[in-house]
């Protein structure tokens, strides 16, 4: 075995974010995306340091095929997953991600789009978000998954024909005016207003929430405005008193996380248009919150809650 010397650490470490925003683009998952930059730290650990002529393509590589190997096992576990399956949310003020300066970037990290990349085979997947997301060229692409430039142009052209259009990750400089409209939101399910609530949302507005059959929410979407202010007003009110809510960028958007007694209880995370709310999603399991709740613990920035 090779030995591994401060210096390799170190610049494995340069490159910890961009392995984890890759790993966590493929799967969805912040944990398993840990687990996947575990792996590949190890595999850098004993590779032979001198056969590596370009770290930053030889890790990208051990990335995207432990990614790929793992896609199938996911796959599985999410057919038998109880109720709706939403991706980990996971804070995007922090870096963890790797580059997030376009907006095809920060698109590629919201949970409409993760959802949307299931419907990709683990190939067309792997080449869109390489593509996408960290702007390699298909020559780059087809050296990093051993395919021909012409496949990786081809799988990238089917992924981008089978997606529809996705929620865009909205430009930080409309963040604040976002952040207040769910603050707004927040304070007119508190108060039962459900004209006010009505008021903030578009009128096909959808609501997915994901227990994991550990908390009892809706298995199935709610559909329109009508019934996604009365669903979310009922469970306000149930359990509105005993939560502080705190505000994180979450997945590229600004998104309100409920707390009780300190522990991370659900995380809100809407989408936009217009001005207005278009979606909400909202993940209860408290599997998918353990790595969230880790990142606003380093962060130590809590904002003050919204009562």
């Amino acid at each position: 075995m090779t030995g591994m010397s401060t210096d390799s650490a170190v610049e494995f470490e340069t490159y910890r974010n961009r392995m984890f925003g890759l790993a966590y683009r493929m799967l969805g998952s912040a944990e398993d995306a840990e687990d996947i930059v575990q792996d590949a730290f190890l595999k850098w650990r004993d590779a032979d340091r001198a056969a590596i002529a370009t770290p930053s393509a030889w890790l990208s590589k051990v990335v995207t095929n432990l990614s790929l190997n793992r896609l199938t096992s996911a796959r599985v576990r999410r057919e038998q997953y109880v109720g709706q399956w939403l991706p980990e949310p996971v804070l995007t003020s922090t870096g963890e991600l790797g580059p997030m300066e376009t907006a095809e970037q920060r698109e590629s990290v919201s949970l409409a789009m993760l959802v949307l990349l299931e419907s990709l085979t683990p190939t067309e997947r792997a080449v869109f978000v390489l593509r996408e997301a960290f702007g390699y060229s298909h020559r780059e692409i087809a050296e990093l998954l051993d395919v021909t430039e012409v496949n990786s142009r081809q799988l990238h052209r089917r992924a981008r024909a089978s997606l529809p259009t996705g929620e865009m990750a909205r430009p930080e400089s409309e963040s604040d005016q976002l952040r207040d409209l769910v603050a707004r939101f927040l304070a007119a399910a508190e108060k039962g207003d459900l004209g006010a609530l009505e008021d903030m949302l578009v009128s096909d507005v959808t609501s997915w929430a994901d227990g994991g059959g550990k908390v009892g929410v809706a298995r199935h979407p709610i559909l329109g405005r009508d019934k996604v202010v009365r669903y979310l007003a009922g469970g306000f009110t149930r359990f509105y008193l005993a939560v502080d809510f705190t505000f994180e960028e979450v997945n590229g958007v600004p998104a309100a996380l409920a707390w009780v007694d300190g522990v991370l209880f659900a995380a809100f995370v809407p989408g936009f248009s217009d001005g207005r709310i278009s979606a909400v999603r909202i993940v209860v399991n408290p599997d998918k919150l353990r790595f969230l709740a880790r990142q606003v613990s380093r962060s130590e920035e809590l904002p003050g809650s919204h009562r």
